[in-house]
């Protein structure tokens, strides 16, 4: 996609938006609404889970967290719970049953 060198540069997207964008022309509209974790996962789990462990897909109602190291994955098991919970409030009905955390990129 070529841009037109006479029009100034618009102003920088955040990629939840772009998500977004993205999202709505392939998933259904109920999956739609887990796209928000992304708002909400660093308020849940606060900043320094979030600079070790971030959403990563979704698969049916279920959240997959890539997360940095197995020490994490321990870590994490023990808050799950709280966390399920405290992301279903954040958005607002019971969309996720289960989170998986998994050793990837974040």
């Amino acid at each position: 996609m070529a841009t037109d060198p006479k029009k100034p540069l618009s102003m920088p997207v955040p990629l939840r938006d772009i998500l977004t964008q993205v999202l709505a022309t392939c998933r259904r509209e109920s999956d739609l609404h887990l796209v928000r974790i992304w708002e909400h996962w660093d308020a849940v789990v606060g900043r320094v889970v979030a600079e070790n462990a971030q959403p990563a897909a979704f698969k049916g109602r279920r959240l997959i967290v890539h997360v940095t190291s197995s020490v994490w994955i321990h870590q994490l098991c023990f808050m799950k719970d709280d966390i399920l919970h405290s992301l279903n409030k954040a958005l607002g009905a019971p969309l996720l049953d289960e989170i998986k955390f998994k050793i990837g990129p974040l």
